[in-house]
């Protein structure tokens, strides 16, 4: 079997998988619409069509913000995203899932898929935050506290950017955590705390504040802290490289930037 073969094999086979993810996510209901509004731009260069960006689970609330603002300044266009674990994500390209662009929250998993994307651009940056039930009933006050035993923690698995953060600054400190269970990304930790399934868990300071209503956040000092970067690229494999790399590039400006912002992200 030629290795050509086998790449369309998983791609197709990824693309079925995704289909459902991606039409909860949003993008084009009409399917009547003949193949022309995937085109990458109109005559005159503008973006134009329908654009796929995958991007990190963390990203989820303020980029379907981003999308529709997207749109407005770029009639014509439609986007549709798909969340998921960076490390997903990544298999995701690697096995040829159809894509435009790709936004992770780390640049270990971007860097690791030079292959496949175009030159990467940093456009938010992220920090840690421990997630605890509302009103902090176990009196979490610091990283110390998450080695007591009788604490129920939850944390993301450590191939996933926030589970490996969390371990760096746990280790740092010389702390030894035992979870009760290792999530697929950082949403699903924060559900965990939110369902009060574990009493606290570490995540994006931007995940918690999606979830005031429901769970504290308890700050982890500067010095004790890590930084989350996140790079977006465009694809290779997408068919609509030109309104891909728009796109890519209005994440760096004015406007997406004041979105980022007003979530909670940091300045890239």
């Amino acid at each position: 079997m030629s290795l050509a073969f086998t790449r369309r094999h998983a791609a197709a086979v990824v693309t079925a998988a995704l289909l459902l993810p991606l039409a909860a996510c949003g993008g084009n209901d009409d399917a009547g619409k003949d193949a022309d509004a995937g085109s990458s731009a109109s005559a005159s260069g503008a973006p134009k069509g329908k654009l796929t960006v995958l991007a990190a689970a963390s990203l989820t609330d303020v980029f379907k913000t981003a999308g529709v603002a997207f749109e407005k300044e770029n009639p014509g266009t439609k986007v549709t995203f798909s969340f998921a674990g960076s490390q997903e994500l990544a298999a995701q390209v690697e096995q040829g899932a159809p894509a435009d662009a790709l936004v992770t929250a780390d640049t270990k998993t971007m860097d690791g898929l030079k292959a496949d994307t175009g030159a990467s651009t940093i456009i938010a940056k992220n920090r840690l935050v421990i997630a605890t039930g509302e009103g902090n009933p176990d009196k979490v006050e610091n990283l110390k506290d998450l080695a007591n035993a009788d604490l129920k923690v939850v944390l993301a698995a450590s191939e996933v950017p926030v589970g490996r953060y969390s371990r760096q600054v746990l280790d740092a400190q010389k702390i030894k955590v035992k979870p009760v269970s290792e999530e697929p990304n950082v949403r699903a930790v924060l559900s965990k705390v939110e369902l009060g399934e574990a009493d606290a868990g570490i995540v994006y300071k931007t995940d918690a504040a999606t979830a005031t209503d429901k769970v504290d956040a308890v700050e982890i000092p500067d010095a004790q802290n890590a930084i989350a970067d996140y790079p977006a690229a465009t694809l290779k494999t997408s068919t609509n490289s030109r309104t891909a790399e728009a796109f890519v590039t209005w994440l760096s400006g004015p406007e997406a930037q004041k979105i980022l912002r007003g979530a909670g992200f940091q300045k890239p």
